[in-house]
């Protein structure tokens, strides 16, 4: 990107930003799925396409039809038009990774350590049930989909991981995040991440290594080896994050708390560790401190836009034109056979943490969303084409994967933007099933 049009690109950006959470304040829905749209149309993908078109031929109804330009004084308008699409910066790469960052950090914030321990055994069983059901789901779809173990693995880890960042997200906007059935999210969020941080290590040697899986002990060691670290770090350091919040002005609490948090974040990543962890585990660290009233209140502006960021990010690297028939088949079938796994992993989550039917419900609603893990799993598979895994089954993938998350992210926020007419509808569902069996 020149220097001398950076300025403009991001004044786009966040101008396509507000307007669209504009829109979506207007009709009532979810901002998420509008900003990723905004981030699909305003991308090379779409509207850096129409400077190409006067000239193309396109074929309607057997009629093949030239596309016409259209000048005004001389200018191309299709061309100027097109000059304002967007392209994956470093600006927009970044920015997108502090809104996962952000994101998760406050994730941390409301679920301190001593609350953790205190439910790990909860935790356990319901992440336990995720995994079974959700991972399980996506082994099988995937070698009915590709035939190979390590394509079936890949989609695995995309169909079973739940979006941290989106979900957060809407149980912020929502106002779900102090009910009883955040508690059960959080608690399944915790650990998807903990173990696709894992699995990410796995895969990345699978992928990158030409399948063997005997490279991938070192890693999985680090990425151990950091984890338990920052365990430590959060349980023994609590006097630590205190002092370094108590500061005269509200602009060294922010530059100071950023700073760690991705500080920390990039040292994960470096390490092949997911950021999205670390931050979960700073802003936890953060949580045992008398600041996190202040830190919220500080941060909040800051962490919506640049979520606002990512999730545009996600729209601006989807390329409508990989979606073929046959993988627009294949991401209906798997949303048809994965939302309903995941909507009775969430709702027995919320049994095991003592809800009632209602709010078990609302549970599975809230996790059915997919989103920045299964686009990173898609990505790390890209990087591998043609080594552990053949191109074409990658490009496959991919086209499968941005498509499955728009779908699943757009479901997901909608289920739970309309949980109160569903809720009753499923909660009655479930009494009928009860009293049949029981009959």
């Amino acid at each position: 990107m020149a220097a001398e049009t950076a300025l403009l690109d991001v004044g786009v950006l966040f101008t396509a930003v507000a307007v669209s959470g504009a829109v979506a304040s207007r009709v009532g829905q979810s901002v998420i799925p509008f900003y990723i749209v905004a981030g699909v149309v305003l991308g090379s993908n779409v509207l850096g396409e129409l400077p190409t078109l006067p000239g193309s031929e396109i074929g309607v109804g057997g009629v093949t039809i030239t596309v016409p330009g259209a000048t005004v004084g001389g200018v191309d308008l299709l061309a100027a038009v097109g000059g304002l699409a967007l392209a994956e910066t470093d600006f927009v790469v970044v920015g997108a990774e502090i809104g996962i960052v952000l994101l998760l950090f406050f994730l941390g914030l409301e679920f301190n350590l001593n609350r953790l321990l205190a439910s790990r055994t909860r935790i356990g069983k319901a992440g336990s049930v995720d995994l079974l059901l959700n991972f399980g789901v996506g082994l099988v779809l995937g070698y009915l989909v590709f035939g190979s173990f390590l394509a079936a693995f890949l989609i695995a880890g995309i169909v079973y991981i739940s979006s941290s960042a989106i979900i957060t997200k809407s149980l912020i906007d929502l106002g779900w995040i102090a009910n009883d059935e955040s508690e059960p999210m959080l608690g399944t969020l915790v650990y998807e991440d903990l173990f696709i941080a894992v699995y990410l290590v796995v895969a990345s040697a699978l992928v990158l290594g030409g399948g063997d899986i005997g490279q991938a002990a070192g890693e999985i060691g680090v990425a151990v080896a950091f984890i338990l670290a920052l365990l430590a770090f959060v349980t023994v350091g609590t006097e630590f994050f205190k002092r370094l919040l108590e500061v005269d002005t509200n602009e060294f609490v922010v530059v100071r708390t950023l700073g760690l948090t991705i500080l920390v974040a990039g040292v994960a990543l470096a390490l092949g560790v997911s950021e999205a962890v670390a931050a979960f585990f700073v802003g936890m660290a953060f949580s045992s401190t008398d600041h996190v009233h202040e830190l919220e209140q500080l941060l909040e502006p800051l962490r919506d836009a640049f979520a606002a960021v990512f999730f545009f990010w996600i729209g601006l690297v989807t390329d409508p034109g990989l979606f073929t028939l046959s993988i627009l088949g294949t991401i209906v079938a798997a949303a048809l056979v994965t939302t309903p796994t995941k909507l009775a992993s969430g709702y027995l989550a919320g049994r095991i943490y003592g809800l009632s039917d209602r709010r078990s419900v609302r549970v599975g609603f809230g996790m059915t969303t997919r989103g920045e893990f299964s686009l990173i799993i898609a990505s790390l598979a890209l990087s591998g084409a043609g080594s552990g895994i053949a191109v074409g089954t990658v490009e496959t993938i991919y086209a499968f994967t941005v498509g499955y998350v728009l779908v699943m992210s757009v479901l997901g926020t909608s289920l739970m933007q309309y949980s109160d007419r569903l809720e009753p509808v499923a909660v009655s569902l479930l009494e009928r099933v009860r009293g049949g069996t029981a009959g």
